[in-house]
């Protein structure tokens, strides 16, 4: 015999929602119409979730937590859109995430094992990795990309359509309003870069000699002189032997916004 969900008798479930057989949601949680909820994923008390939205296997999503709400975009009139959220994310305490808007892709896409805690504000339209970590109070606005292992410092503002590198770094009370590029350490208001990410890079168990490059590549960018362009040549050295290199390049050359330097 099929198992039932564990749902609190308090709990208001959308007859539309569709929840695995093994989900927990808690006390005074509204579920509401095209949710759905896989597998091994416990929804705490008093939690909104709205659709059309898509919560994947195994996340935990704590009181308070309002996912999937309508954005906070006054061109917004009401059009289907939709978020979707993979594998074991954690959603701490007060967590808003909206759906996206008719002027992107109509979806906010949160990947995989990533960490928000609580009071974290992701916006309509924005699209996230896997494995990130943002701290208390970060908040994105809309249309902003975070690539994979990225690390945002608490209180944390990013303005709309801003992309941030794969295992960046940004400092507590940073305000970014330009791209970051992958790797580097950012921090301030208006923010500037300040390095790489050596730490977090040694963490990961990155080579020493990757670490160098990558180093090396921020002191060309950063701190050298000349102009972009004689950067990027002397930096494609580099590129030849490190991968990780000729990414950072190449995040720079797709920059719109310009980037944290």
């Amino acid at each position: 015999m099929r198992a039932k969900p564990v749902i609190h008798e308090t709990a208001i479930i959308d007859g539309s929602a569709v929840i695995a057989s093994d989900v927990e949601i808690g006390p005074y949680t509204i579920v509401g119409a095209d949710v759905q909820i896989d597998s091994g994923t416990i929804v705490g008390p008093h939690v909104v979730l709205k659709g059309p939205t898509r919560i994947g296997r195994n996340n935990r999503i704590f009181q308070f937590a309002s996912i999937g709400e309508d954005p906070q975009d006054l061109k917004y009139q009401g059009e289907r859109s939709s978020l979707v959220i993979g594998d074991g994310n954690t959603i701490r305490e007060a967590v808003t995430i909206h759906r996206g808007t008719a002027q992107d892709n109509s979806l906010t896409q949160i990947g995989n094992d990533n960490l928000f805690m609580a009071y974290v504000h992701v916006a309509h339209d924005c699209v996230l990795g896997n494995n990130i970590i943002l701290a208390n109070n970060a908040t994105l606005a809309g249309h902003v990309v975070v690539e994979d292992y990225a690390i945002l410092g608490g209180f944390t503002a990013v303005h709309q359509f801003t992309r941030l590198g794969s295992h960046c770094f940004t400092g507590f009370a940073t305000a970014l309003d330009r791209d970051v590029l992958p790797y580097f350490t950012v921090a301030g208001n208006r923010a500037r870069a300040r390095g790489i990410n050596k730490e977090g890079l040694a963490r990961k168990c990155f080579k020493p000699e990757t670490i160098r490059a990558l180093q090396e590549t921020y002191k060309i960018l950063v701190k050298s002189r000349g102009t972009l362009k004689d950067k990027l040549e002397r930096a494609s050295e580099l590129a030849k032997l490190h991968a990780e290199v000729q990414q950072v390049i190449d995040f720079l050359n797709r920059s719109e916004r310009g980037w944290t330097r």
